[in-house]
């Protein structure tokens, strides 16, 4: 089984140079590779492929000495990711590679010859670099991708592998549904109820102080890369409390039930919308339901999604009628069929609870307790047919 640790890196400033050096050398090699083989494609309708581009790195060192001082297997990595973008793109997971820009997050990838301590760490041509090592390194070490941020800070994504299998999956426990929202982050069909912190909102008066001395000052100037820095420090420490705050809720919900049932959102259509796309980037519920998937995966439990076009805010999950409209405005309800009082958010959640229960139910033996294993087909009152001759019966 697979898994990633990611550490803080502390190099002095001859390190911290050397690191930048070879992340350049990284990047310009992606480039090179990336504009011969858009040029090879158009000129004669085939591009590069991993082999290609790997004969070409000797030459590109003859030519252009500097790249000599980065490590040969990084810029071998370099290629091999540029090729499996490439196959990614021609296999429709994922969009055409970009070239890589020298600002913002950087990336570079060891393979090979990685040597990990207690409070250090061993790099190609860098040498012993200072770390903190939170948590034990169990298992082989695959590969350490060092990334540099837009503060400046350096860390280490140490892949290793367990040699163990990923744990099979088991629906037999207490199953959940999760409603996600904006003025609660999510709601849960226990009923209860986690605050959405909202941190760029808590940030923001800062945010734009830091940003109006940034548009201030000149560029090219000193003052303005320290600027620049501190703005990116305020949004790295954003960035951090949120991931922080889902990490939290996620472990936590995986760890008191065994199936987690979810709402498959189009948060990307939804941050179209210039009314809610603030809102909804800062609650991160992309990444809490990521957050959500892979716990669930590596614990052995279930994670299902329901189709985005189910009606859970509107379903009556007492009697299964459906209202014909239900506006973001209203947050209770009364069911006009039954009469029952709903809280709209617990009510989301509890019909998507019932709705993953079913469709793992759909594929599997076994049931989930804490919601319906087999629910009978829920039909909206409104549409049944009425009995008008005697003898005639209700569909």
């Amino acid at each position: 089984m697979f898994s990633a640790t990611r550490i803080r890196l502390y190099p002095t400033d001859a390190q911290a140079h050397c690191l930048a050096v070879q992340l350049g050398c990284a990047r310009w090699v992606w480039n090179n590779a990336l504009a011969l083989s858009g040029d090879l494609y158009r000129t004669t309708g085939k591009g590069l492929n991993y082999h290609a581009m790997a004969i070409r790195l000797p030459k590109l060192k003859q030519e252009f000495e500097w790249l000599r001082d980065a490590d040969s297997q990084a810029l071998q990595a370099s290629v091999q990711n540029l090729s499996r973008a490439f196959d990614n793109f021609f296999a429709k997971r994922g969009k055409y590679p970009r070239f890589k820009s020298k600002h913002g997050r950087q990336s570079i990838q060891y393979p090979q010859r990685v040597k990990i301590d207690d409070s250090r760490i061993y790099l190609p041509k860098v040498g012993w670099v200072k770390c903190v090592v939170h948590r034990d390194i169990v298992g082989k070490v695959k590969t350490v991708t060092v990334s540099r941020n837009a503060c400046g800070q350096f860390y280490a994504a140490i892949l290793t592998d367990d040699g163990e299998e990923m744990p099979a999956v088991s629906i037999d426990g207490k199953a959940i549904g999760i409603d996600v929202g904006l003025a609660h982050l999510a709601v849960t069909s226990d009923g209860a109820k986690f605050e959405n912190p909202r941190h760029l909102r808590k940030a923001e008066k800062n945010l734009k102080r830091k940003q109006r001395k940034l548009s201030r000052k000149k560029k090219g100037s000193r003052g303005r890369a320290k600027a620049r820095k501190l703005v990116a420090r305020a949004h790295e420490r954003i960035t951090c409390a949120r991931k922080d705050h889902l990490h939290k809720i996620s472990h936590r919900l995986v760890s008191e039930n065994q199936v987690i049932a979810v709402e498959d959102l189009n948060v990307k259509g939804i941050m179209s919308n210039h009314c809610l796309a603030k809102a909804t980037g800062d609650a991160g519920w992309g990444m809490f339901t990521g957050f959500l998937e892979y716990k669930a995966a590596r614990a052995g439990k279930a994670f299902v999604k329901c189709g985005r076009w189910y009606p859970s805010s509107k379903t009556c999950s007492t009697c299964g009628s459906i209202c014909d409209k239900m506006p973001l405005s209203v947050r209770a309800w009364t069911c006009v069929q039954c009469g029952t009082h709903h809280d709209r958010d617990i009510n989301a959640a509890i019909n998507i609870r019932d709705e993953g229960v079913r469709i793992l139910a759909a594929g599997a033996v076994a049931s989930a307790s804490g919601g319906n294993g087999r629910p009978e087909p829920r039909r909206n009152p409104r549409t049944r047919a009425v009995p008008v001759e005697t003898g005639s019966s209700a569909l």
